[in-house]
């Protein structure tokens, strides 16, 4: 007996599509389909995956005769609507709160530097020293926050690079509103820090520290909203996955206009990985500088940058 006949009849036998074998492997579904169709073999791992999903041996899987195996109704994935069996939401809600708090701890971290800068509000000279520290410790400890959260976001996507779309339409709904409010409510901070700064503009140390203040509660809000509004597109958690991977994966995937996506979607996140590496090294030489006020401005410009580069891809048809 063949494997393909093992795969096809161990799938039936739990009433599983070829989309939620996928997801639950990790692959696209073109990967199963041709697995199916005995054009590809599935690599060691995946194999594996699906001996501890079947509850058989490898040598049974490959060489042996599973057909006569009767359905086990307790091991069904769910009918009707799709389920997250993966783990996805509460993987993105988590990171959707780490992102944006270590980004506003940095932010937090510049603000109280320029208050302890401030003769009227320190006038220590010694503790105004400590300044230049607290930008430091600011930003080691929103780096302590954001790193492991966007390893740990790495690491759920190379584990499940394609994800089955379970979500509403109520769900994506709930997903948008929330993007716009955290855009209004950021928007909203950010003029509220414009006009602290216009009222205290006499103190340009606390002015500063005020601005400071409203943009990193408007950047949590912002980053928050628009995290947890995009987790609901799934396509393109999908088409990015793409990027991620190997060649010895893009490979054995079969396909070859998906191979091409997926060798155009490395090529795009190496240049923007380029681009935000070159922003981290402008804002930390401009940090020691005397233009050290306006070192955080080197990461939204490097976000632009990013932005053309995708819109020029856009505008050229690349997918």
């Amino acid at each position: 007996m063949s494997f393909r006949d093992n795969m096809q009849h161990l799938r039936a036998s739990r009433n599983m599509t070829q989309e939620q074998l996928a997801m639950l492997l990790g692959v696209s579904r073109q990967s199963v389909s041709k697995w199916e169709a005995e054009r590809a073999y599935p690599e060691m791992d995946k194999l594996l995956r699906m001996c501890a999903l079947f509850d058989c041996t490898l040598d049974e899987l490959v060489c042996g005769d599973l057909t006569a195996r009767p359905s086990d109704g307790t091991a069904r994935v769910p009918a009707g609507k799709p389920q997250d069996v993966t783990g996805y939401d509460q993987a993105m809600r988590t990171f959707a709160w780490k992102l944006p708090f270590g980004i506003a701890v940095v932010m937090l971290g510049a603000a109280l530097a320029l208050l302890l800068s401030d003769p009227a509000f320190v006038p220590v000279p010694e503790v105004r020293n400590l300044a230049t520290v607290t930008v430091f410790v600011g930003a080691a400890v929103g780096l302590a926050l954001v790193l492991p959260a966007s390893f740990e976001r790495s690491a759920f996507r190379k584990e499940h690079p394609f994800v089955d779309d379970f979500y509403t339409a109520d769900q994506r709904s709930q997903a948008r509103s929330l993007m716009t409010t955290g855009l209004v409510v950021g928007a909203v901070l950010l003029m509220a820090g414009l006009a602290a700064t216009i009222v205290l503009q006499a103190d340009v140390w606390l002015a500063g520290a005020a601005f400071l203040v409203c943009a990193a509660a408007g950047a949590f809000v912002v980053v928050r909203g628009c995290l947890l509004g995009s987790r609901c597109n799934l396509a393109r958690y999908n088409r990015r996955s793409l990027g991620g991977m190997s060649e010895e994966q893009i490979a054995a995937m079969g396909d070859d206009d998906l191979a091409a996506r997926a060798r155009r979607a490395k090529r795009e996140r190496g240049a923007y990985a380029a681009v935000m590496c070159a922003a981290t090294a402008v804002g930390l030489v401009l940090a020691f500088t005397p233009a050290a006020a306006f070192f955080l401005l080197a990461w939204p410009v490097g976000g632009i940058v990013c932005l053309a580069i995708r819109a020029l891809r856009t505008a050229r048809g690349d997918r």
